[in-house]
Order: C-alpha cells, then structure tokens, then sequence
C-alpha cells in the first residue's frame, strides 16, 4: 500500500513571550506565517494549547479551510517549558487531529533551523538562557533552569535584577540612576508596588522590562550597565560549556541575539555563525517538512 505524504507542514515555534506558526507545502514553499501570544505550557498547559490552536487555524485560514486538511498535514511543535518525559505525549494528545505530531523542547527547534538539520549547536538569549548541542548520536543541554535559579543570560533575568537594584536605591542602599528613577517611576515611584508586582511575576513579565535596561545601559548607567555586562559573560560561559562538549559552529539565538551580540563581543572575540533558518524552521524540519 502507498503512503500518502503530507500536503503540508507546519511549524509551531511556542515560548513564553510569543508563538509562530508557519506552514510549508510539500516542496518547502512557505504558505502562511502567524504570531501569537505566550505559549509556555509549564506555565500554563492549557492556555498554551489554546493559544498555539488558535495560530493554526488562523494559518491555515489564510490559504485553505479545508476540514480534512489537518489529517494530511504533519505538525511540529517546539515548545518553552518542556520538562518532564511526559510531556511531548501530552501536547501531541492534544493535536491527534494531524496525521503525525513530533514534539521537543524550542531549544531543539533552534538548534535544528540554525543549522538546517546538521550537527551544531546555539546559545540561546530570549526570555530565558540556554545552550543546547546536538549531533546525530548525542544531545547536550545546559542551563534554562529560569530566572528563579538561573538564566544568567535572560531578559527575564536582567529584568528582575534591575527592579532588585531599583528597590535597593528606593531604600537609599545605592545610589539612584537613570534606570532606577525611570522604573521606579513605571511603579508610580511606589516601593510597594513593585512588591506586588514580583508576587505573581513570570519571566516574560520582568522580560518585558529588559528594552530599558539594554537602553541604559548603552548610555553607560551604573545599573544598568554591569546587569548587560553580566549577562553577555553568562552567555559566553555557556558557549565555552558547549565548546568543551566539541561544539564547533554556535549560534546565537533568540529574541537578544542581535542586541547581546556585540556586548558578548567586547568580551572575547565574536564565536558564533549566523543561524541558517529560524526555529520555526526547526520545527519544520522536526515533523520532517522540506525548506525551499
């Protein structure tokens, strides 16, 4: 009996700040991309399912609402907040309405779209950190413990420590800078507030402050300064963990690639290739899609 192959792919790109969604057709020619919201299913397994759902069917709206189309198309998912054996079974329960479902953490998915499949391995600086090398017979992962425990290199990570420092100036333990001023006044200048605030925090919530702190810290801020500094070493220490594991070609990835690149650079001299696909790309090529 002939199997028939997918008419599609689709890639799902799931972290805790956002989701994409990209759909290849069977000669690797993208279809349709979408954005959503966070997707962190340690988090919140439900609401992340729903919200990685809902980017399907608004990609897959674009070009074809077929029904039936789901049972001809393969699904990959990379998804923040892997972490227990059980829980790539779990999210693909979710989607048994796709004729396959492979499912790994987003850090596979990057390290699989940086180097198109092949051996490698990335540092990855987003909301989270971590590095990750794979070759075709091991799978090394280090860091991306969270911001709680780890997570040096982190938005979420620069995020908490720079409303740490702001509190400290708050209470005249250090000086006031820009930075501590500029946060403090997002609190509506109330101590308490941000408080209140690291009560129910997630990393994508301290994250989300981290544009201001790289913002002050290019301007030299005695706060904001050593917090950057500090995570462009964090993440050079994971590239030389990778490398000590026989990683030769790193990428750097995620969404402070760009931004923490050249502060890793005043470091040490520059040791990442540029990724050659996006992890939703990975995801793609982990349900076996084609890339054109």
């Amino acid at each position: 009996m002939t199997v028939k192959e997918p008419r599609y792919t689709i890639g799902v790109d799931g972290g805790g700040t956002r989701c994409r969604v990209r759909i290849r057709d069977s000669a690797g020619q993208i279809c349709a991309d979408e954005v959503g919201g966070p997707a962190n299913i340690y988090s919140n397994f439900d609401a992340a399912i729903v919200e990685i759902r809902k980017g399907i069917d608004h990609a897959l709206g674009q070009f074809n609402d077929d029904a039936d189309l789901r049972a001809e198309t393969s699904l990959g998912l990379g998804l923040a907040g892997i972490v227990t054996l059980d829980d790539p079974a779990r999210v693909a329960r979710a989607f048994s309405d796709f004729k396959s479902v492979r499912v790994e953490s987003d850090a596979m998915i990057s390290c699989l779209g940086a180097h198109a499949g092949q051996d490698g391995a990335i540092v990855i600086a987003g909301t989270g950190s971590a590095g990750l090398y794979r070759t075709s017979t091991k799978v090394y992962h280090i860091g991306g413990r969270g911001f709680r425990l780890g997570d040096e290199g982190s938005a979420a990570r620069m995020g908490n420590e720079a409303l740490r420092q702001t509190l400290l100036a708050a209470d005249d333990l250090r000086p006031q800078t820009q930075l501590t001023r500029q946060l403090l006044k997002r609190f509506d200048n109330d101590p308490a507030a941000i408080t209140r605030f690291s009560a129910d925090a997630k990393g994508a919530d301290y994250g989300a402050l981290c544009p201001l702190v790289l913002e002050h810290a290019a301007k030299g801020d005695e706060v904001g300064l050593p917090i950057v500094k500090n995570a462009a070493r964090a993440l050079l220490d994971l590239t030389h963990a990778l490398q000590k594991q026989g990683a030769e070609r790193i990428a750097l990835t995620g969404g402070l690639a760009q931004v923490m690149r050249p502060w890793i650079a005043l470091e040490a001299p520059d040791p990442f290739s540029d990724p050659l696909y996006d992890p939703v790309d990975g995801a793609i090529l982990l349900a076996g899609g084609s890339l054109a």
